[in-house]
């Protein structure tokens, strides 16, 4: 994309954004949770309207764009697993009813979305203003993935940092009160589960992007293709956190994948003025890096349940 992208791409972004955004509220209208068939359909809608805006960047910018945008997205999607982990965390921790999550996590999608969009901003101003930080961001990048790749999952603190900070700050109630973020208890303001829950997420967001945004930077420079795929990985989470809660904790491997991710994104933002890596490429070591995580996490758990299975069907035998 050897020019500036018109403004046409950008509320051509919105209009989808925010037409997908309608559709999915009027879905969910109601009190009740949806189970997780309902939930994989939609994620598997999200994933499709991602591809389809991609099949519309090759149209309007060409191939390279396209392939850019597309291992852009497969990087923040990888990367926003991490998410999953705090959503799971906070909703267990603080009790939050499953016909309320989706509306907590609505509310941080569209909170993520202004987040973002000032992450990809700053970044895109600062890499323009001093070339230099490309490598500061590919070092960083590559400690953060050797970081994660070694850290051990039973050394993960029980409570969230963030939501143990809130707790000590800021008045609040343990008790829900209905779909209120806020209610007055004894007199006072007072911030519902629900509240917290939505601060712990949009905080931590945050904090993800630090690391997530400077690696799609190591795919694209240009601001419409990081923003767009940060977007589209956004907008699949609350149906992929629902489709995949209960197995969120089996995937042992995934941390080896996230962290070579990483290393990978930063490695190439070190050797960018050395050697290029042609788009296909980064697609390809993106989509092969989580299937050798994935697939092998899911093996061994199903080999496990049969351990376990066989192992209780000895002792029930006399």
């Amino acid at each position: 994309m050897g020019s500036a992208v018109p403004i046409g791409a950008w509320l051509a972004l919105a209009a989808v954004v925010l037409g997908g955004l309608a559709v999915d509220l009027v879905a969910h209208r109601g009190d009740g949770a949806q189970g997780r068939r309902w939930a994989l359909v939609w994620s598997g809608i999200w994933i499709a309207l991602a591809l389809a805006f991609g099949a519309w960047i090759a149209v309007q910018f060409g191939l390279p764009a396209a392939e850019d945008y597309l291992a852009a997205y497969l990087i923040e999607k990888s990367l926003s697993v991490d998410n999953l982990f705090v959503f799971l965390l906070v909703f267990g921790s603080l009790r939050i009813p499953r016909a309320e999550q989706h509306r907590v996590l609505q509310w941080g999608i569209v909170g993520a979305f202004v987040t973002r969009a000032a992450c990809v901003a700053g970044g895109a101003a600062l890499l323009s203003a001093w070339h230099g930080v490309v490598y500061v961001l590919g070092a960083f990048l590559v400690l953060t993935g050797l970081k994660t790749a070694t850290d051990r999952p039973d050394e993960r603190p029980e409570e969230n940092g963030v939501l143990r900070f809130l707790r000590r700050h800021l008045p609040y109630t343990d008790r829900l009160h209905g779909h209120r973020f806020v209610a007055v208890e004894g007199g006072r303001r007072v911030a519902t589960p629900l509240l917290l829950a939505l601060l712990v997420i949009e905080i931590t967001d945050v904090i993800f992007a630090v690391d997530s945004i400077p690696a799609v930077f190591s795919i694209s420079r240009e601001p419409f293709i990081v923003y767009s795929s940060n977007v589209f990985a956004i907008l699949g989470l609350r149906a992929l956190y629902l489709v995949l809660e209960d197995l969120l904790n089996d995937l042992k491997y995934l941390r080896y994948g996230l962290g070579a991710i990483l290393v990978f994104a930063g490695a190439k933002m070190l050797l960018a003025d050395h050697l290029h890596v042609p788009h296909a490429v980064s697609l390809l070591v993106v989509a092969l890096t989580m299937a050798a995580a994935v697939v092998p996490s899911v093996i061994a758990r199903r080999a496990e349940r049969r351990r376990e299975k066989g192992g209780a069907k000895n002792a029930a035998t006399p």
